[in-house]
């Protein structure tokens, strides 16, 4: 509701998160909303809101609490909660997301105040439509549904994953301007196999196993038409689904509705940004690169995907580009020899004889080592030195989250290269002083992409999203890294610059989808990026 004349009265504008402006109503406003009483007597400007919620923020000693005050405060002044999240994006994101968004969901039915978004579990099943339509705002552009089973690297935390939905999309609204009453996060509740959930009576889920197979499929399915029936122009977003089950989703649906899987597409396509950013430091042509992944599952695939699509579109043969690409994983190279391997994986084994994570190093002597294991510590001291002395500058991306997770720290990559690598993280880091020189630490966040594809799509009314327009968002984002950004070792541009980055990647992606016949708004806009930044919620009052 953004008519003011529309507004209820009394306690009731109060108790609204999206109209509620708490002390900076204005004396005017207090006599036509009859709010006199109500409100302390003293009229607030925003400034002054957003000045008293930051101390209030930062007055919390814990991250976990910092997260907690600030899902209050978008419980109660919508408005003024994305106005703090815009204005200090890069001390905010890490408390809204990773990291702590991975410890709020492990105590998910502990923090629980209010509910947000939509549950749907089993017990709705042939009722989905009927139960969505309870939400109350039907123009619904975009849907971050999760199922819980992999949320970041912290495994099935089930019901409580809803909190990576809730988390996506408050920075759909903050990096690309959806407005939040277009955003619907969802939990498809299908049970759980962690024990420890289940053993718990405040845990909010069902207390039930997992289904698999047919049945979880069909509810998959229902869900994914009661969205498209009741929200015909919705953005569906995959989050944290298991491999297998993601690539089997992603590839259903993505020729079929608006929908991406972002542990796969974004993830590849910031990784992919960063790694053109990092040739601009090796001085190595991207079509030279050779990239060591360690780790195999979705998110580390789902980057050679999208590389194998972009050195192929450099004109590099097939045979060429899976020379360019091997992987590790924990029993060592994938090689064809090995049995047992996942459909994603079958692109990519070596017809080499069976080696150790060590030994493909010295072997392959990659450029490039990637990591998405979830495992901590994974990238060594002897791995580091091993990448540097094969490399001058050896590029390190430790990119699994939360920072607990990462395969190792900034500071680890720095020291233990000289600080010669170039490094790119998932989480943050902070910056790193080493021999005089500070090195600061890109981070492959996401939330780099995500918005700006979310913004393009919803933007130009997308009938579907394809690996083109990640490529796209790759080159866009690669380009806003300026000279001084990489004189700190930093890949990516600056955080706080987060909305004009991604209006720029969806101006990029929207002429394409122009180009392709896969944008439904017409006429095009004669000024692209002037109808974007339109288009942008505005959260001040």
């Amino acid at each position: 509701m953004t008519d003011e004349s529309d507004y209820p009265t009394g306690f009731k504008v109060l108790n609204s998160a999206s109209l509620n402006k708490g002390t900076a109503f204005t004396s005017e406003e207090r006599d036509k909303y009859k709010l006199h009483g109500l409100l302390p007597p003293t009229i607030n400007t925003p400034q002054a809101q957003l000045s008293r919620a930051l101390q209030n923020m930062r007055r919390k000693y814990y991250d976990i609490d910092r997260y907690v005050f600030l899902k209050s405060l978008q419980g109660r002044n919508e408005r003024l909660f994305y106005q703090l999240v815009i204005n200090n994006i890069e001390e905010v994101m890490p408390l809204i997301y990773t990291p702590t968004v991975g410890q709020a969901c492990k105590e998910f039915g502990r923090l629980f105040r209010r509910p947000r978004g939509m549950y749907l579990s089993l017990q709705e099943k042939g009722h989905i439509r009927e139960v969505m339509d309870n939400w109350p705002y039907k123009d619904i552009r975009v849907i971050v549904v999760t199922d819980g089973e992999r949320i970041l690297g912290l495994g099935d935390l089930g019901a409580n994953g809803m909190g990576i939905s809730i988390g996506k999309l408050a920075l759909y609204v903050a990096c690309a301007g959806i407005h939040p009453s277009q955003c619907l996060p969802v939990m498809l509740d299908v049970g759980t196999n962690n024990q420890e959930y289940l053993d718990d009576d405040l845990y909010l889920g069902l207390h039930q196993k997992r289904i698999v197979g047919d049945e979880y499929y069909e509810f998959v399915d229902e869900f994914i038409e009661a969205s498209r029936q009741l929200f015909p122009k919705v953005l569906i977003q995959f989050e944290d689904f298991l491999t297998p089950r993601a690539y089997t989703l992603m590839n259903k649906y993505k020729n079929k509705t608006l929908c991406f899987n972002d542990d796969i597409q974004g993830t590849a396509s910031v990784a992919l940004a960063g790694l053109y950013a990092s040739t601009r430091i090796s001085k190595i042509p991207f079509s030279e690169l050779r990239i060591l992944f360690l780790g195999a599952g979705s998110a580390a695939t789902g980057i050679a995907d999208l590389i194998r699509y972009a050195l192929q579109k450099e004109g590099l043969s097939g045979e060429q580009v899976y020379q360019r690409l091997w992987f590790v994983d924990r029993e060592g190279l994938l090689v064809k020899d090995r049995l047992n391997y996942s459909a994603h994986n079958l692109p990519y084994l070596q017809n080499e004889s069976q080696m150790s994570f060590s030994e493909t190093i010295e072997y392959f002597r990659p450029h490039v080592l990637i990591g998405a294991t979830g495992s901590a510590g994974t990238f060594t001291q002897d791995i580091i030195e091993q990448m540097s002395r094969i490399n001058s500058r050896p590029t390190i991306f430790a990119l699994s989250n939360p920072t607990s997770h990462a395969e190792c720290t900034a500071e680890q990559a720095y020291m233990w290269s000289e600080g010669r690598a170039i490094f790119a993280s998932g989480s943050p880091f902070d910056e790193v002083q080493f021999k005089g020189e500070i090195f600061r630490a890109g981070q492959g966040n996401n939330a780099y992409i995500f918005p700006g594809i979310g913004l393009a799509a919803v933007a130009c009314n997308a009938s579907l999203i394809d690996d083109d327009m990640f490529l796209i968002a790759a080159k866009s984002l690669a380009t806003q890294v300026d000279e001084n950004d990489l004189k700190l070792g930093t890949l990516y541009p600056p955080l706080n610059n987060i909305r004009e980055i991604s209006a720029n990647i969806a101006h990029d992606v929207i002429n394409y989808a122009y180009e392709k016949g896969l944008a439904d708004l017409q006429p095009k806009p004669d000024n692209l990026k002037q109808y974007l930044l339109d288009y942008m919620y505005d959260p001040t009052y």
